[in-house]
């Protein structure tokens, strides 16, 4: 159901991918907001205007019955649909009620919607002259703290203020009225709704709601023959700030009424002392180093264990890489919504904010979670192992109670960093972030039985986690193990470069450039550029070769042919070319970067504007391992100075490279392989 107009149906994009793996889902925009029509006046507010254009739409969809979700004074909605229409609504679910029903309520300081408005802060905002006076951005932003009121919860703030402004102040006074009955609108007492209900109900309600008081809900249980779940230390939209939570209980309360009578079925239970071990391996998809040292880390567990079993859950393009590596790739990867295509979404030109990526990726995670709570539910596992699985970390910090499996975290950064052009906002908003972590690693610590650091003490930033919070390194020293870095291949294998020339198809003393953007299709405009400056590159060096790799998300195809270069597609053996270069161009990306100074290589790197992980924490390592070339895009986007560093580069002195350890992987497991 809709909720109040000054919020539409995106409230619910938590919800939406999980329940819809299950069930079918409808939402639609109310009045008012959204994509629907903006009535003017009170009386088209109405609650039964509202319950009318709910039938309509399960009539338009061709739903003969549902369970029905309201969220505050959609619960209100909710009610009046199943009294008017109990052959319809077979259930409802109720969060942080809202309604016209006799409860004591706290004072609203100052709060008089109809009295002229003398507002200047606090619930006097609560006024419609206000609002429509230029106070209407003020309200917004104190209602929304409030609903939110939970600390850290500044994306859901943000979210919801936004949502507020894709209507209007005149639209919501109106909504306002229709609801309460004000400007001599009738309203129906809600103790006469409830008096109709025949369908098993569910309110859920947080404590420390400053919006609606838990009152609202169990005076509407006590009425209907409901039942009240009390979310301790929650407010008004555990919807968005708890979702996992809300999404089991909604599920749960839908199965018994969709499976009223359990249906037979035969399971098997094998004793522990005969069961293979078994790893449920999380790799993340935005970049295709992780998959390298996942596989890398693997073998060397099963080194140490033979018995495991190891079952993989991950999204494309990893899932290629470890189909073609023979591994067992979890069905329920199937039902996973792509990381990779919301980076891409997000991106520019060369030009990806990646912290603002990742905030606004919270409805994939939440729904991502839900995939491997799923797994998890449904199956034993001994051990899960997250390479940057933000998803499950930050999900098992908020719900620890969930966890039933060893877990070991791998991360080769940490600390979420502003940009110097975000200013004070983004400063504080990473900061926020930052905080949270720690503070949830300093309340859970037995969430994480290993937290590996892919990398060594100085690999780790000297920056500060924010204001008043300590240094990156220090706490990193404190709460991680450091494995050393996973290349994921043998350097020595790629020592001989004349011999693997040969292997790969590349004449002997041919000037050789390859260029690598990673997995993900962000990099596509870096390639155009270095295409772009083939010809003048080749006007300096005639036998100049480039080797120009889209990788598995970009078309091959869609690139323009220029002389002397070859375009290829995903090269699952990358590191073997990178090796006989006589320079590589790539992004700022770590894994290929450390693959280049494994190998000696001459690279140039040109980190993607705007994130700051490439711009703060692969450029500090590379640094460190004095290895590469920074080059900024604004150079690299001119054509003649592309190609002049291309000239400048070929086959540059390499001895200065730091050694990059060989035995990360090992370490790695022989950590992970004590939690079996």
């Amino acid at each position: 159901m809709p909720t109040w107009t000054i919020v539409h149906s995106r409230i619910w994009k938590g919800q939406l991918g999980y329940l819809a793996r299950h069930y079918r889902v409808v939402v639609f925009d109310g009045r008012g907001n959204g994509a629907s029509a903006r009535p003017s006046g009170a009386a088209a507010y109405r609650d039964d205007e509202y319950a009318r254009d709910a039938a309509a739409v399960l009539e338009a969809t061709s739903t003969p019955r549902a369970i029905v979700v309201g969220l505050s004074w959609g619960v209100t909605w909710a009610l009046h649909l199943a009294a008017s229409h109990p052959d319809r609504v077979v259930g409802i679910v109720g969060i942080g009620a809202s309604g016209n029903i006799r409860v004591t309520r706290p004072a609203r300081a100052g709060a008089g919607w109809e009295a002229p408005s003398d507002a200047g802060s606090g619930w006097a905002m609560y006024n419609r002259e206000f609002w429509l006076t230029g106070g209407y951005d003020a309200f917004v932003d104190f209602f929304f703290a409030r609903m939110f009121a939970e600390p850290h919860s500044t994306k859901q703030i943000e979210d919801a203020v936004e949502w507020a402004h894709q209507t209007s102040p005149e639209i919501v006074a109106d909504a306002t009225a229709g609801m309460h009955g004000y400007l001599g609108v009738p309203v129906v007492p809600l103790e006469e709704v409830c008096a109709e209900i025949r369908c098993p109900v569910l309110l859920i309600h947080g404590t420390q709601d400053e919006i609606s008081p838990p009152a609202v809900s169990e005076r509407i249980a006590a009425l209907t023959g409901g039942d009240v779940v009390l979310l301790q230390g929650c407010g008004h939209g555990p919807l968005a700030r708890d979702p996992v939570r809300v999404n089991r209980l909604i599920r749960d309360f839908a199965d018994r009424i969709a499976v009223p009578t359990p249906v037979r079925r035969t399971t098997t239970w094998t004793r522990a002392a005969r069961r293979r071990r078994k790893v449920l391996y999380l790799s993340s998809p935005i970049g295709l180093g992780h998959a390298r040292r996942d596989l890398a880390i693997a073998r060397e567990l099963r080194m140490r264990h033979p018995d495991v079993e190891i079952s993989w859950l991950a999204q494309h393009p990893v899932t290629a890489v470890l189909e073609q590596a023979g591994e067992i790739v979890h069905p329920a990867s199937a039902f996973l919504a792509n990381e990779s295509r919301h980076i891409e979404h997000e991106a520019g030109e060369h030009d990806l904010h990646a912290f603002q990526a990742i905030r606004r990726m919270d409805e994939l995670l939440v729904h991502n979670f839900m995939v491997f709570d799923d797994v998890v539910r449904d199956e034993d596992f001994d051990l899960v192992i997250g390479d940057e699985a933000w998803d499950v970390d930050h999900h098992l910090h908020e719900n620890p109670e969930l966890k039933r499996f060893a877990f070991a975290w791998m991360t080769d950064f940490v600390g979420w960093l502003p940009m110097p052009d975000g200013g004070s906002r983004e400063e504080a908003l990473t900061a926020d972030y930052n905080a949270e972590m720690i503070e949830q690693r300093a309340r859970f610590r037995h969430v994480r039985e290993r937290s590996i650091f892919v990398g060594s003490p100085d690999d780790v930033v000297p920056h500060a986690f924010g204001p008043g919070l300590p240094l990156i390194r220090d706490w990193v020293g404190e709460n991680f193990d450091f494995a050393g870095y996973v290349t994921g291949f043998d350097p020595a294998e790629v020592a001989d470069r004349e011999r693997l020339r040969g292997e790969l198809g590349y004449a002997q003393g041919e000037p050789l450039c390859v260029v690598a953007v990673g997995g993900s299709g962000v990099g596509e405009p870096l390639l155009r550029r270095v295409l772009d400056a083939v010809p003048l590159a080749r006007r300096a060096a005639s036998d100049l070769r480039f080797v120009i790799v889209a990788g598995p998300r970009i078309d091959p195809r869609s690139l323009p042919r220029r002389r002397g270069s070859t375009v290829k597609g995903h090269v699952p053996d990358l590191h073997r070319h990178l090796a006989v270069a006589d320079l590589a161009v790539v992004q700022g990306g770590l894994t290929t970067c450390m693959e280049l100074t494994a190998t000696r290589t001459p690279f140039l790197y040109v980190p993607l504007r705007h994130h700051f992980e490439q711009n703060f924490h692969v450029r500090h390592r590379l640094e460190r391992y004095r290895a590469g070339d920074l080059l900024p895009y604004e150079e690299a986007a001119d054509p003649d100075a592309l190609a002049e560093a291309i000239i400048a580069g070929l086959g540059r002195e390499t001895t200065r490279y730091r050694p990059v350890e060989t035995d990360g992987a090992a370490r790695a497991a022989a950590m992970i392989a004590e939690l079996l």
